[in-house]
């Protein structure tokens, strides 16, 4: 399975948090899954530690390489999309990963019901 990680999700994984579902550790966790982690994530991530509204690992790019997960970079491509999309949802970094799944054939793993209208794949996080 190849799975792009909403924010919370790669948050949850990262900190072992519990609210993270069984269906989405499982399928994190399987060997043959490809887990990609968007540069939109690390963005927002970065601004949200800066402001003090989040505690993330200041070392995101080494959390990534030690799980295994793949940095997906945001393309012109990517950018074009996320803006031409219907405004079903408000939130940037969430219409760039809409995007970036549409573009790539990934399976967004999240919570976030407001993914749905875009007919994007989702596995609960």
């Amino acid at each position: 399975m190849r799975l792009l990680l909403d924010t919370h999700a790669l948050l949850w994984w990262l900190a072992d948090d519990p609210t993270l579902s069984r269906a989405a550790r499982g399928a994190i966790a399987a060997r043959d899954s490809r887990i990609y982690v968007s540069a939109a994530s690390a963005w927002e991530i970065s601004i949200k530690r800066a402001l003090g509204k989040l505690e993330a690992p200041a070392d995101l790019e080494d959390q990534l390489e030690v799980n295994g997960f793949e940095p997906l970079s945001i393309t012109i491509g990517h950018a074009s999309a996320a803006g031409a999309l219907p405004p079903h949802h408000d939130d940037p970094f969430d219409r760039m990963l809409v995007a970036q799944a549409k573009a790539e054939e990934l399976v967004v793993v999240t919570r976030d019901v407001r993914f749905a209208p875009y007919g994007v794949g989702m596995l609960a996080a």
